[in-house]
């Protein structure tokens, strides 16, 4: 076989042992040992009749044949005494073909069972391709670039729960030299690919696919990370809660399972609802997530109960383990009874309560029919992600509240006026029927075959600011306290102890409660101790140092807010600024066409336009009409973008905006819904156009990582060819008026779900 990749690269690749028989002679003639000589010399003779073991191979057969001889070979790199300890084979250069396996790697693969196959893990075909080019700068060209790519294995136990495996690689038996259809790049051709990693087109250009050997043996080594790996999986899961995202995270009880080595476990998760006293589920999640314990406090308890067990969890929020329900002498208040765990296949199990200022927000469970599956060394691995936890709830929370401001700025706004007349028509009629004593039903407003216009431009990355903007807040604070306790008698000693640790949590090991503690021990302690020094006859320093530190303090919640208030009012001024720009610009489309307008605000600005015969049919229409108003949207979002750079830099914080615009040539119907007193769009075939709007806002290119959107650029996302050209033109305007630069991308994006065939354009805005 001459490809021994599954993946395309640039390496024709060759099994060798020659560097090692290499290293081999050097013993036998030079070394002074002659044991080692001996050796050495005995392995060669061994080895002197299989001539390919020196040249090279490609049939992976040759290693099965003489496994006994690789072995012997490979026997100072693989000591017997380490066998039962390291993971560790030999491998074919970055391939998922290994051999000559240490005891303890034998024992991981047999456990996965004979149908498993080893893979590397989560690796794009582009990345791998450009990475082995990056090999052959190192080794052949001698440029240090540090190509730190990590690998992983990911291996199923016996128990079936998967574990995950860094791999380290010695290549010190490898070298990568050219063939004759080999492209030698120069020193500036190299510089230039390193300044386009990502173009993965380039590199196979100066890189042509098997235009280069790889030959040689390595050394793999694993090392068991699932903590690690599991860990990095649940931050990024829990980040991801969004009001938006319809999609659940299905794999992340499987997440849990590896990261608590527990092979049968349940997770749930409700929120707290804090007006009604009452726990609720994500209905998101509502399939993935298993309530057991929770779904008895929602279902069995009685409200009074409930809320009676609320109020002691904002007293007493401790988490509650129980590694074996047979060892338990007596039941745990508020708990299910023994019955009812046995009914629901429950001997192990963590209820933990998740605390933000000292009251509930959410709970947590985690459940398992084998017992002592769970302990305090398991709660204790909570610690390392409860604040991920809280950051993604507080996310959601926040989120959703502007969401529901958004929705309620949307559906109870006033009638635009391009459609009043229609409402006007209709209260008519009910007025003219009510003088006359007769019985008139008002009619439903409906607006059909309109063409739609979609666009927003995005405040990037606010929710992640916030919780670090916390962080500084909360550090700036602790540096205060610290100062003016550094000058106060011996009584604050132990304040400054408890600083310390406070500090320490925040930098290093953050816990969900930890914000919450810190508030309590400033209301309840360090707050009134400050207020007493204000009291008595304390110097002139200290007393200032107090009164500048309360002015610092936000009176609603005893914290530092500056950093986090500027957020607030960063977002609060580019909304306004950028609602300004739009409605101005509204007043202008008005003339191009009457057409039915709603914008709203939630972190940046989302707009919809609705434009047809049936608007104004007093007035000539035609699809003319449509492509001044995109030409006008286009230019008013490079405006909003304009005017946007030129205020960014008197914001409180630095932020930015990320602008698309969505390109729909089906027509669709708009009507006024009676009960909820707005418009939405009609009928389940025009569903999907708003299915689209929704799920653009975090899609990503095509086989990429990166978002369609990108801050300073404009995306303009459409279906077919036809929309590719009218904007191609409108684009070129706005070029050669000195609005958008020429860099224009032509872009794939992502399968959504439910949404294939999405193409985009994207390009930047002069600078």
């Amino acid at each position: 076989m001459s490809d021994l990749y599954k993946k395309d690269t640039p390496f024709q690749v060759y099994i060798s042992f020659g560097r090692y028989l290499d290293v081999l002679e050097h013993i036998r003639y030079n070394d002074r040992l002659e044991y080692r000589v001996n050796y050495a010399e005995s392995l060669i003779e061994k080895t002197k009749n299989f001539q390919e073991l020196r040249d090279g191979f490609q049939d992976t057969s040759l290693l099965e044949k003489n496994e006994d001889l690789i072995r012997l070979l490979l026997a100072d790199l693989f000591p017997t005494g380490l066998t039962h300890n390291e993971i560790k084979a030999a491998s074919i250069p970055l391939s998922n073909i290994t051999f000559n396996y240490t005891e303890r790697f034998k024992a991981i693969l047999k456990d996965a069972g004979k149908d498993f196959s080893i893979e590397l893990r989560n690796i794009d075909d582009d990345e791998f391709y450009v990475f082995c080019c990056c090999l052959i700068l190192q080794s052949y060209f001698k440029r240090d670039i540090k190509s730190n790519l990590p690998f992983y294995y990911d291996i199923p136990n016996r128990q079936g729960v998967m574990k995950h495996y860094k791999i380290s690689v010695n290549a010190d038996f490898t070298e990568v030299y050219p063939t004759e259809d080999a492209r030698i790049p120069s020193e500036e051709v190299i510089d230039m690919l390193l300044e386009n990693l990502d173009d993965f087109k380039l590199w196979k250009k100066y890189f042509p696919s098997k235009s280069w050997i790889l030959k040689g043996f390595s050394i793999v080594s694993l090392v068991d990370c699932t903590s690690e790996v599991a860990l990095s999986d649940l931050k990024s899961s829990m980040i991801q809660i969004d009001p938006e995202n319809i999609k659940p995270d299905e794999n992340l009880v499987e997440i849990f399972k590896s990261y608590f080595d527990v092979a049968q476990l349940s997770f749930g998760l409700m929120l707290f609802n804090k007006k009604d006293q009452r726990l609720e589920k994500l209905p998101i999640y509502e399939n993935v997530f298993t309530n057991h314990i929770l779904d008895f406090w929602i279902n069995t308890f009685d409200a009074e109960t409930r809320k009676k067990t609320f109020t002691n969890l904002n007293y007493n929020s401790r988490p509650i383990v129980v590694s074996n329900i047979e060892n338990l002498d007596h039941p745990i208040k508020s708990l299910p009874s023994f019955s009812i765990l046995r009914d629901n296949h429950i001997n192990s199990f963590m209820v933990i309560p998740i605390m933000k200022d000292g009251e509930l927000m959410a709970m947590m469970e985690f459940t398992s029919p084998i017992a002592n599956s769970f302990n305090g060394l398991k709660l204790k691995k909570m610690e390392f992600f409860t604040d991920m936890i809280l950051f993604s709830l507080n996310r959601f929370s926040f989120e959703k509240n502007y969401q529901i401001e958004a929705i309620i700025q949307r559906e109870y706004t006033t009638i635009h006026d391009s459609v009043v007349w229609k409402f006007r028509n209709e209260a008519e009629k009910y007025f003219n029927a009510s003088l006359s004593k007769k019985i008139y039903t008002l009619k439903q407003i409906s607006f059909k075959n309109l063409t739609p216009l979609f666009g927003f431009s995005d405040i990037r990355s606010s929710s992640e600011k916030r919780y670090y903007l916390m962080l500084e807040d909360l550090n700036r604070q602790i540096g205060c306290l610290h100062d003016i306790f550094l000058i106060i008698n011996s009584e604050s000693e132990k304040y400054l102890l408890a600083l310390e640790i406070f500090e320490y949590e925040l930098n290093n090991e953050i816990k969900a409660d930890t914000e919450q503690r810190f508030q309590r021990l400033l209301r309840d302690e360090i707050h009134p101790f400050l207020q007493g020094q204000l009291e008595i006859k304390s110097s002139g320093e200290i007393k200032s140092k107090i009164k500048d530190y309360f002015a610092q303090v936000f009176i609603q919640n005893d914290l530092f807010y500056t950093q986090r208030k500027s957020l607030d009012d960063s977002i609060t001024l580019v909304n306004r600024k950028l609602a300004d720009v739009l409605d101005q610009a509204q007043l202008e489309a008005q003339q191009i066409f009457p057409h039915y307008y709603e914008r709203f605000k939630s972190d940046g600005i989302e707009h919809n336009l609705y434009t047809g015969q049936n608007i104004a049919p007093d007035l000539h229409y035609s699809f003319k009409i449509v492509h001044k108003l995109r030409y006008w949207q286009l230019n008013t979002i490079c405006n909003m973008e304009r005017e946007f750079r030129n205020f960014k830099k008197d914001l409180p914080l630095d932020l930015d905006i990320a602008s698309l615009i969505f390109v729909y040539n089906e027509k669709i119907d708009i009507r006024f819904r009676m009960d909820e007193k707005r418009f939405d769009v009609d009928g389940a075939y025009n569903s999907y156009y708003e299915v689209i709007k929704k799920r653009l806002d975090k899609a990503h290119v095509k086989d990429s990582a990166d978002r369609i959107t990108c801050p300073g650029k404009i995306t303009v996302v459409y279906f077919g060819m036809e929309n590719q050209r009218e904007y191609l033109d409108y684009i070129g305007r706005l070029q050669k008026k000195g609005i958008l630069q020429n860099d224009i991308e032509f872009l794939k994006v992502e399968d959504l779900q439910g949404i294939t065939g999405l193409l985009a354009l994207r390009v930047s805005l002069a600078q």
